[in-house]
């Protein structure tokens, strides 16, 4: 197996969706990527929280075999962020957003953290991805992702980095909205002009779009009876996606095909609870039972 690397946030999440609220649960891009890319790759976490974190939380990663050499606890409070969603499941309202302690997050790398085979850059600062990628030897893939903040607001910034990235892994909407290209063909064709080798746009409960060597390869999302909150199956696509990538080590495009079915199946697991719930529950036999039900439904002759 290589190892696979993730730098984003740890967060205390507050979510209500048609379907029932909690508050302050563990969330954070960090947190559903390195808990869906665990039941495949070891997986080393940078990130920072407050002294407030709750040890439970940390004691649930590393129950997963999560590194947690790269996480900080700072003084002061942890990340936190309070959306809503209606039946529209895929958009969140957000409420409130406390940066706190991530406000200042400025990394400085474990020495046994400079080797990654596999990064993934989640959704921080584009300067800060810059940073990081630059504390590392060149790893075989460097995926990140992004949002609308950092679209509008760094632009620039965004497209340095973007610039030395294998690949970005984004949703629809960000994906139209960095090109300002409506038709998500020609987005991702001028994603790959910024850099990249390959795209990944995930389309919520419509599935996922990956573009590479000249093809493209669509994964529907995994039909569910109950979806009870969608925060997180962004980052757990990509953990999924990275995860697999890692412990199969193939990147020709049957292994990333691969990889965005299991990216696929990972997301499905993570909405049908709320924040690691499912995924507490979860068997390593159910992926590949799902894993399987997802080939014999796209299958035909």
């Amino acid at each position: 197996m290589s190892d696979l690397l993730v730098v984003g946030s740890v967060a205390l999440d507050s979510v209500k969706t048609p379907f029932g609220a909690v508050q302050e649960i563990l969330g954070g891009s960090a947190t559903y990527f390195s808990y869906a890319a665990s039941f495949f790759s070891p997986v080393q976490l940078v990130a920072v929280v407050g002294e407030d974190f709750p040890q439970a939380h940390l004691d649930l990663l590393k129950r997963r075999d999560v590194d947690l050499t790269g996480l900080q606890v700072a003084k002061g409070r942890t990340f936190r962020w309070a959306g809503e969603y209606g039946y529209d499941l895929n958009e969140a309202k957000t409420l409130d957003t406390q940066l706190n302690v991530f406000a200042d997050f400025r990394p400085d790398l474990p020495e046994s953290y400079r080797q990654p085979s596999f990064l993934f850059l989640a959704n921080i600062d584009p300067d800060l991805q810059w940073e990081i990628l630059h504390q590392v030897e060149r790893p075989r893939l460097v995926a990140m992702d992004t949002m609308n903040f950092w679209i509008n607001g760094k632009r620039q910034a965004l497209e340095r980095i973007l610039s030395e990235a294998d690949a970005l892994i984004i949703n629809d909407g960000e994906a139209r909205q960095l090109t300002q290209e409506p038709n998500l063909v020609k987005a991702a064709e001028a994603v790959l002009a910024f850099g990249p080798q390959l795209v990944v746009i995930k389309r919520g409960e419509y599935g996922a779009v990956l573009f590479a060597h000249g093809n493209f390869f669509f994964a529907p999302a995994f039909p569910l009876a109950a979806v009870l909150d969608p925060t997180g199956a962004g980052d757990s696509f990509a953990g999924g996606f990275m995860g697999a990538l890692a412990r199969d080590g193939g990147m020709d495009e049957a292994g990333l095909r691969r990889a965005v079915v299991y990216g696929s199946v990972m997301a499905s697991f993570a909405v049908e609870d709320f924040s690691l719930r499912r995924f507490t529950r979860l068997r390593p036999e159910e992926i590949e039972e799902r894993f399987r039900a997802f080939q014999e439904m796209v299958t035909f002759q």
